[in-house]
């Protein structure tokens, strides 16, 4: 079921999986890729693990490149450093993206949290606030009852 869920998300994207296309500052898969790079921040350090995790799940859920999943994740930070917080990032995936591909989105989330294989407090916070502005079920998400994405 994730995997149809992962091509739901895929399909709603513009262009074909593995284009170079250039990125629009309002790509959904811009604004996915800033929430992943916020959590990826919020315990104060980003570490070439969560970079790569990141890097490896755009080329994985949105179907690009290597260098195509360069260019989302610089796009996306410069997106972060202009805008007025994640909320901008999560109302346009609220308009975007139906409740199954929040939910994937959600998903990726922890994987990002669990790179370095501890999830400091401060992620495990940040993902029920972006939960909760992604308007998905906080029940679903808590932290024991998640299905493990990392397999």
């Amino acid at each position: 079921m994730l995997d149809a869920l992962r091509h739901l998300v895929q399909d709603s994207l513009p262009g074909t999986p593995g284009a170079h296309s250039r990125v629009h500052q309002h790509d959904v898969r811009v604004a996915a890729c800033a929430l992943l790079l916020e959590l990826a921040n919020a315990d104060g350090h980003f570490s070439a693990l969560e970079r790569s995790r990141i890097a490896g799940m755009l080329q994985r859920y949105f179907g690009v490149h290597a260098a195509g999943a360069e260019l989302l994740l610089a796009e996306a930070a410069s997106a972060r450093r202009d805008a007025a917080g994640e909320f901008v990032f999560t109302r346009q995936l609220v308009q975007e993206y139906d409740v199954a591909q929040r939910t994937v989105l959600a998903e990726m989330l922890w994987e990002v949290a669990m790179a370095d294989g501890t999830v400091d407090a401060s992620e495990e916070a940040m993902i029920g606030e972006l939960a909760a502005a992604l308007e998905l079920d906080p029940t679903l998400l808590a932290r024991g009852t998640r299905s493990d994405t990392s397999k």
